[in-house]
């Protein structure tokens, strides 16, 4: 489809290139697809102009195109080189100091040991942490939390139960009856 841009180097509307189109193997009825997709991708420009939609394109300015992404991916290679070196200079400043010696072998065997001995620590640490004074004051408060919640939520249940009994006068036995199959006995009370 684009052959016919670049041989003409002229401008079409839809129907001209839809009378076109088959002359360079695309089927007519696809033609409208074909040149939407060549122009979401920048291949083929299109524009309107009064009522009418033009579309057109010039081999310069795919060139153009080539051109700029080719520049584009000369200047990021030119940068992931210069990225390598710089790498490759930190991987060899980051060996120095750490030959293979003896002492450098005793440190390892020490840090070894020493990161072992605080892994036992840590759970030794982690079984006594039900006695933690924070964890115990942090469950504390989340007991007063509960106990005011369960509270507020009675007293919530008071209140329906008096309207209910203001509201529905004449139905209190069916009332009683129904508090009874949902759990709400006489000796419901607050929690202390």
């Amino acid at each position: 489809m684009l052959e016919v841009f670049y041989d003409s180097q002229s401008f079409f509307q839809l129907k001209d290139l839809e009378k076109l189109g088959p002359k360079k193997g695309v089927i007519s009825q696809s033609v409208k697809d074909v040149v939407q997709s060549l122009v979401d991708d920048d291949l083929v420009f299109k524009d309107k102009i009064g009522t009418s939609v033009y579309f057109w394109s010039l081999p310069s300015r795919a060139g153009n195109q080539l051109r700029q992404v080719r520049a584009k991916l000369e200047s990021d290679y030119a940068i992931s080189k210069k990225r390598e070196s710089e790498l490759e200079g930190k991987l060899e400043s980051s060996k120095e100091g750490r030959e293979d010696s003896n002492e450098r072998q005793a440190a390892l065997i020490e840090l070894n040991t020493v990161e072992k001995k605080h892994k036992e620590l840590q759970e030794e640490i982690n079984k006594y942490a039900d006695n933690d004074p924070a964890v115990y004051e942090a469950m504390k408060d989340a007991t007063k939390v509960a106990h005011e919640s369960v509270n507020r939520w009675t007293d919530n249940i008071f209140a329906l139960q008096k309207w209910c009994s203001k509201k529905f006068p004449e139905a209190r036995d069916k009332l009683e009856e129904l508090y009874k199959e949902v759990g709400i006995s006489e000796d419901f009370d607050y929690v202390e």
